[in-house]
Formats: structure tokens, C-alpha cells, sequence
């Protein structure tokens, strides 16, 4: 069992947990992610891990209310347990595989949208650890939905925030501020965005017009997170992968976005799950990690 030692309501259904679980913290990686059941007879939710403590024994989650098992993971308390906390899964972020001496070398942006800010955060953090700095843009809707912006303010170079209704930071979307940045004279090597699919989408567009390579995140299309269920299946470079045993990071200027959204709207019902594993056969699941398109 894996006890919650700590919940926080970071805003209006978003919750922060931080849980005993000492043998994926030894073994996380920024990029990674957990999958998590409330009981035995609980649905796999997956969640990227926002923040780790090897030392403690201790994994931060981050998670937002959309349906009936995140609804009851909201009503766990502090004390209570999960059955099932498994992990790290997925691939770590390519960045922890470069010398540090490299890293330092380069201009890096990250792009966080909404909950994407807390899987951002951990990667900010472990480059900040080594010396490396980032700029950060995150962008929320309102003032009122944004997440993290105190932890991720100690870590980042320089932190830009965007509202969609200029309530705080900037106004706009965090494609402008891309925009503006550039103007500016920033110069970037890599963009790392995490978001909704959509926002990943449209910075993906400008920044191949600004020629800045860019890495995208596919958490949000995990439901299984085993590549068994066929629900995170993506276009990436004309070859099937899977985000959860592939990824969940990839060339995001490499990402067929319109049909993994299409794919996310059939998936939704079992007529639609049932269409999507007769039109894509034998690649419709990646348990092996291995399939081809």
C-alpha cells in the first residue's frame, strides 16, 4: 500500500499528492510517469510525475477531476493509501541522456499549458540542479487555474506567464508569447511543450516556421499506459507508436496531431474503440513496444 502523506487543492479540481513510494522514487526520471489504482477494483490512471524525492521515499502527482476515477482519487485524504502506485513508466526526457557540459551549451524553452505545468516542472528542476538554466513559458485560461507558478519561479531562468484572459501575466495565448520572445532576440536550440494536445499542436506549427526544434509530451492521450489498449496509438514520422511504452516524449514537429485528436474523440465510446481496432488490425496495440506502421 502507498500512503498519501500529503494533498493539496491547487485550484478548483486540481490536486497535488505526495506519496510513499520509495522504490519508484530511487528510480524516477524527468519524463517518466506512474500508474496509479484507489482500490482493487479501481481504474489505471496515469500520471506523469510532477516532482520526486529519492532521499524520502516520497513521488508528487498532480491530477485533474475529468471523470469518476480521478473524482475518487480527489476523495482520498491524507492517511488513506493507494492499492496500486506502479512505476517510473515511459522513457525519461532526452534530456537527462545529453552531458551536462552539452546542456549548458544550448537555449532551452519549455512550453507548459495547464496540468502540463507539473511534468514541465520536474525537468526545470532537475536541469536547475546542474546548473543548467531554462526560460519557462506557462499559460492558463484565468489567473485562478494556474498551478506551480512559486515552485516553478525557483527553478526556471526566466518564467513567463500567459492568461488567455489577461487576468495575470501576459495576455494571450502562449504562442504569442513565443512569438514575442523571438522578436525580442531570443534564440532557442530546443522547445520542450506540455499541454493539451491542441495547444502542442499550435506551437508545434510556429516553431517549425521558426525553424526551433521541438519536443512535445503524448501524456494526454494515456489510458491504459501499457500500449494494450491501443488508446495512445500515434503517427509519428509515418511509423505507429505507442506514447506510454514509445514515449510519452517525440519530434513534435514529427506528430500527426489532427488524427491523434480524431482518435481521442472515437476512443471516448465502444462503437468508437471497436471501429479503431478494425480499421488499424494488427497495429492497433503496442504492449511489445515494437509495432510498425
Amino acid at each position: 500500500m502507498y500512503q498519501i502523506l500529503k494533498k493539496e487543492e491547487l485550484t478548483a479540481n486540481i490536486y497535488l499528492m505526495v506519496v510513499e513510494a520509495k522504490r519508484v522514487a530511487k528510480n524516477c526520471k524527468p519524463g517518466q510517469f506512474v500508474i496509479v489504482r484507489t482500490d482493487e477494483e479501481g481504474e489505471r490512471i496515469p500520471l506523469t510525475i510532477c516532482d520526486y524525492d529519492p532521499e524520502k521515499g516520497t513521488v508528487t502527482i498532480v491530477f485533474q477531476c475529468v471523470g469518476a476515477a480521478t473524482q475518487m482519487m480527489a476523495e482520498l485524504q491524507e492517511g488513506d493509501v493507494f492499492h496500486d502506485f506502479v512505476g517510473p513508466l515511459g522513457c525519461p526526457s532526452d534530456l537527462v541522456k545529453e552531458p551536462v557540459e552539452e546542456l549548458k551549451k544550448k537555449k532551452i524553452l519549455f512550453v507548459a499549458g495547464g496540468v502540463g505545468t507539473a511534468p514541465v516542472y520536474p525537468q526545470v528542476k532537475w536541469l536547475h540542479e546542474r546548473g543548467v538554466d531554462a526560460d519557462v513559458i506557462v499559460g492558463s485560461k484565468t489567473k485562478e487555474l494556474l498551478i506551480l507558478e512559486k515552485e516553478m519561479e525557483a527553478v526556471a531562468g526566466h518564467l513567463y506567464v500567459t492568461t488567455d484572459d489577461g487576468s495575470y501575466g501576459r495576455k494571450g495565448m502562449v504562442t504569442q508569447t513565443i512569438q514575442d520572445l523571438v522578436a525580442e532576440g531570443k534564440h532557442y536550440d530546443v522547445c520542450i511543450a506540455i499541454g493539451p494536445m491542441i495547444m502542442m499542436k499550435f506551437v508545434c506549427l510556429l516553431t517549425k516556421d521558426l525553424q526551433i526544434p521541438t519536443v512535445v509530451s503524448l501524456n494526454p492521450i494515456m489510458v491504459d499506459g501499457t500500449g494494450m489498449c491501443g488508446a495512445c496509438r500515434v503517427t509519428v514520422g509515418g511509423e505507429v507508436k505507442f506514447a506510454c511504452v514509445d514515449g510519452p516524449e517525440f519530434d513534435g514537429h514529427k506528430v500527426n496531431f489532427d488524427e491523434a485528436m480524431r482518435r481521442q474523440q472515437l476512443y471516448r465510446t465502444q462503437e468508437g474503440r471497436a471501429m479503431l481496432k478494425l480499421q488499424e488490425g494488427d497495429t492497433h496495440h503496442g504492449g511489445c513496444g515494437q509495432c510498425q506502421s
